[in-house]
């Protein structure tokens, strides 16, 4: 549905230093597919967002958008963003305070350069929108009457009221409460299966991006650090930055004792003995590494763990109750190991436990 070429975006930030905002990327998606860029604050992920859109204009790279090729700065060409067959939702709604509801998702159509609506497709493709989005009835409802999430509702109304090719969304649950949130996110995810849209959608929340991605694109400096589905990001991270930026991770450094590559196996010779792992980027036999786990995959017991698992032991240092579960901090001679475990095992402060975890669940990374 689109393709990025050799993207690249600078500014100039004070002091006439120059910022790479976007590093060269390479990226595209198939059709009816959600992709989540997703990364820290400066990382470049809002920026591709804006190229594509066509708010911004890169210094270097090509855009093709269904087969039309909407910039390509080594051509001179460059397409407004009114004629890019896309729909937009910002962070911050952008909805006009002095519209109602109809008017507000009315806006795209009266404007539109492309193409004279008729009111009475107007009349239709609103009330469509709207219907979408759970909002029918709310037509002549002033903007400022409207809840945190009904606004929200309303602003993703407008970006599919023109019905475009592609739906570009930056951060656009940022500003709902935790509980709404949530709910947003299930029926966003619920819309855009429905509607088969492809969607960009910009976060740097780590649960955004695993609930409802069918990809993550990891962000960093400008650049693409890892791509893969939820599952395979967050199980198979191919660097410290990318374990440590999605969800929890506890690392553990170590020595390459043996690999089977076959297998995508190492033996890494850890403070701790022995340590099964798999690996996602390949190292090999005396390298440096650092093992990483996540707090919910160790078993915690007062007892040595079975065969077959890596071993730790250790002291309780500190719990936190969480309803759910319960989070440990644990002592492990070398540095500290956060484990979250379901409460119906009860450890107290001071008390010496084993930590117990799959080699599966262990990943070698480059140090």
């Amino acid at each position: 549905m689109f393709a990025i070429e050799n993207l690249r975006k600078t500014f100039v930030a004070p002091g006439n230093v120059v910022v790479n905002a976007v590093d060269g990327i390479n990226l595209g998606i198939g059709d009816g597919k959600l992709i989540t860029l997703l990364g820290p604050s400066g990382c470049g992920k809002t920026t591709t967002l804006r190229c594509l859109a066509g708010l911004e204009r890169p210094e270097a790279g090509r855009i093709v958008i269904a087969g039309q090729t909407v910039c390509d700065t080594a051509r001179g060409i460059f397409v407004p963003p009114s004629d890019r067959g896309i729909g937009m939702v910002f962070q911050s709604y952008a909805i006009w305070p002095h519209m109602t509801v109809f008017e507000n998702v009315a806006f795209p159509l009266r404007v539109a350069r492309d193409r004279k609506y008729s009111a009475a497709d107007v009349k239709e493709k609103v009330l469509r929108a709207l219907e979408m989005v759970r909002m029918s009835g709310y037509e002549t409802r002033p903007a400022t009457q409207l809840s945190g999430g009904q606004q929200q509702r309303l602003a993703f109304a407008r970006g599919l009221v023109r019905e475009p090719q592609i739906l570009l969304l930056d951060e656009p649950l940022s500003n709902l409460d935790a509980k709404l949130r949530e709910q947003m996110r299930v029926e966003l995810k619920l819309l855009q299966k429905r509607l088969a849209i492809t969607t960009v959608y910009v976060t740097h929340d780590q649960s955004e991006a695993l609930a409802l991605s069918d990809e993550i694109v990891v962000f960093n400096f400008g650049k693409i650090i890892q791509r893969g589905t939820p599952q395979e990001i967050y199980r198979q991270p191919k660097s410290q930055f990318v374990a440590d930026f999605i969800g929890s991770a506890n690392f553990l450094k170590g020595k390459v004792k043996d690999v089977r590559a076959a297998e995508r196996v190492a033996v890494v010779e850890t403070r701790h003995g022995s340590f099964g792992c798999i690996f996602g980027q390949m190292v090999s036999p005396g390298q440096d590494v650092l093992v990483s786990a996540r707090p919910e995959d160790f078993v915690l017991s007062d007892k040595p763990p079975g065969e077959g698992l890596n071993a730790i032991t250790g002291k309780i240092l500190h719990r936190v109750f969480l309803g759910e579960v319960v989070d440990y901090l644990v002592d492990a001679g070398d540095g500290e190991i956060r484990i979250r475990s379901k409460p119906e095992a009860e450890f107290q402060v001071g008390q010496a436990v084993h930590l117990g975890v799959s080699p599966q669940k262990c990943v070698a990374l480059p140090s």
